[in-house]
């Protein structure tokens, strides 16, 4: 099976959406255009809410007026997307990077159901803090997954496996993270994240066990991942991606002064500065 990360002749690629606040990765392709990032946003988050809705996930009631499913951490994180030839959102996934700083009551988890629950609840914190402390002294980001969407023609594909591969790769190509994901059984959404390399979150050596949410009405599984040690089988997948990251489209907000001077230095990860990244940097001066 042929996974990579490349379109091939499906007319498909990968773009990135940028937090709209915060500095950008070395990637080449980088465009500041605010209208263009918001309407991307928006399509993801119409696909998102659209699969939801059909899956029982969400009410029609919780959706916008115009059928977006938006969530508070979807303007902060980054956004990894599968757009057509048309520029149409065919599959997403946020990723929604933190210092290894932040504390446990900042993270969007700590509003979840399950960490709520007078039973798993003090468990579910116990090992998220032992995560982040982890983290903190390795160095390295803490990442929260979240707003998985694929849209049905793509259901049967290899697309999901490609998207988290890509993740693992933008993982590694930030210096490397811990992660979580709120994961569920419907689509197989769970199972994936454990083919590459997620695991069960633990506490103290004992699982955190799966959980019915009631607000999206299914079965779900927090999982965690390390972005250094993915499954084997797919470590040479997981390097294609991250050495064509630098090709994949990113459109950002608006520039800002520290915006202007992380353009400048971009170049650390996958490679040295580009023509195209210095005059981009120029044209913001202006």
């Amino acid at each position: 099976m042929k996974l990579g990360c490349t379109t091939g002749q499906s007319g498909r690629q990968f773009m990135l959406l940028a937090p709209s606040q915060g500095a950008l990765l070395p990637f080449h392709q980088a465009l500041c255009d605010s209208t263009r990032r918001d309407q991307l946003l928006a399509e993801a988050q119409k696909l998102r809410g659209r699969i939801y809705l059909q899956d029982g996930a969400i009410q029609a009631s919780d959706l916008s007026p115009d059928g977006r499913h938006i969530q508070a951490a979807d303007d902060l994180a980054w956004h990894l997307l599968t757009v057509d030839e048309k520029e149409g959102v065919t599959a997403c996934i946020r990723y929604f990077a933190h210092e290894s700083s932040v504390r446990f009551s900042e993270l969007s988890v700590a509003c979840s159901g399950i960490a709520r629950s007078a039973e798993l609840g003090p468990r579910v914190r116990e090992a998220i803090e032992a995560e982040l402390d982890f983290a903190r002294r390795r160095g390295i980001l803490y990442v929260e997954l979240g707003g998985w969407a694929v849209s049905e023609s793509l259901r049967c594909s290899t697309e999901a496996i490609r998207t988290l591969l890509t993740v693992y790769a933008l993982s590694q190509v930030q210096g490397g993270a811990l992660g979580l994901s709120s994961a569920t059984t419907r689509h197989h959404s769970s199972s994936i994240l454990r083919r590459i390399g997620g695991r069960t979150l633990r506490s103290n050596g004992v699982e955190v066990p799966s959980y019915y949410d009631p607000k999206y009405g299914c079965e779900m599984e927090l999982l965690s991942f390390d972005s250094t040690a993915p499954n084997e089988r797919y470590a040479i997948w997981i390097d294609d991606c991250r050495r064509l990251l630098h090709q994949v489209p990113v459109v950002a907000c608006a520039p800002t002064e520290t915006f202007t001077s992380d353009l400048l230095h971009l170049g650390a990860a996958v490679g040295g500065r580009s023509a195209r990244l210095t005059r981009q940097a120029e044209l913001v001066r202006i």
